[in-house]
């Protein structure tokens, strides 16, 4: 087992919103040095289709490399089909050799909430990726929940995460906000977040509340009322921040559940038709108020939709 690496955190504070990155980083140039990219959408015919584009990237990325793996699962509708397609594989012995190099991390958590929560991200991997998936992966790294010093938990997360080295390939969706904005992860409009933020703990808000619940539901999680209750107390999101997004060597988004939450189809046209400003005070107030948009901001991406995520 790899010892966490070590690294100076710096705790910035905006607003309610707690931001973790490394010491010294200077968040304003960092920004500038972005270049806008124009979001190249594909869009496939069936949620299947989706997860299996999602496991080809997977596959391809493993190709190009020797050694370990570092990926970041996406939790929610957006990768389940991939996720029954690895559970499924991974009861075989077809890919042994892709999952013995994989170090799996997830991206984002409700807090505080008991781990065996079935609204926990945990969880719904486990349901449907299986025991065989998780028995033959090299490692799987969560947010810890179940803390009562919820910082600390994510600094040592962040530590696990940088003794795997690279991010080899960060899966994504988006998330609907009010006014056609959109959330990554868990970072919520006007939270605040920055170039160089590795991660976050953010208040909750009712609408991602509401937005995880209902997902989770769709996504055919075998949910308790008791379970339900402990989810809607949870008061805070743990989330990654902006700068791991931008240092995964690769994105691949994926929005497939606009007929569930109707909403995705006007933050997708709001992201794809926005014009990110070069000014950088200007667009840091474009992603602040519409958080989306930092993928527009990696020039390694690829989204896939459904047909029905367009407006």
């Amino acid at each position: 087992m790899i010892a966490p690496t070590r690294y100076p955190i710096q705790r910035r504070t905006a607003g309610a919103n707690v931001w973790l990155g490394r010491a010294g980083d200077n968040a304003e140039a960092a920004l500038a040095a972005l270049t806008p990219q124009t979001l190249a959408y594909e869009v496939l015919d069936a949620e299947e289709a989706v997860g299996r584009a999602m496991l080809a990237e997977l596959e391809t990325t493993a190709s190009k490399k020797h050694g370990d793996l570092t990926i970041i699962l996406l939790g929610g509708r957006g990768a389940q089909a991939m996720h029954r397609l690895l559970g499924h594989l991974a009861k075989t012995d077809q890919i042994d050799q892709l999952l013995n190099r994989l170090n799996v991390f997830t991206q984002d958590a409700l807090a505080p909430m008991r781990m065996e929560n079935s609204f926990s991200f945990v969880r719904d991997f486990e349901r449907l990726l299986g025991e065989d998936f998780f028995r033959k992966v090299k490692s799987f790294t969560s947010m810890s929940t179940a803390t009562n010093d919820l910082e600390a938990g994510l600094v040592n997360y962040l530590a696990s995460l940088s003794a795997r080295g690279e991010i080899d390939l960060l899966f994504l969706g988006l998330g609907p906000e009010a006014g056609g904005a959109s959330h990554l992860a868990y970072i919520k409009p006007g939270s605040g977040a920055g170039a160089t933020d590795l991660a976050g703990v953010i208040p909750v808000s009712s609408s991602i509340l509401e937005h995880h619940i209902t997902k989770f539901k769709a996504g055919g999680s075998a949910v308790s009322p008791a379970d339900e209750a402990e989810c809607r107390q949870a008061t805070h999101i743990l989330t990654l921040g902006p700068a791991a997004f931008l240092r995964a060597k690769r994105i691949v988004q994926s929005i497939v559940d606009a007929d569930t939450a109707p909403a995705k189809r006007a933050s997708f046209q709001r992201l794809v038709e926005t014009e990110i400003a070069d000014d950088p005070d200007i667009r840091g107030r474009q992603l602040d108020e519409n958080p989306g948009l930092w993928v527009r901001l990696h020039p390694n991406v690829r989204s896939l939709i459904l047909p029905n995520v367009l407006a």
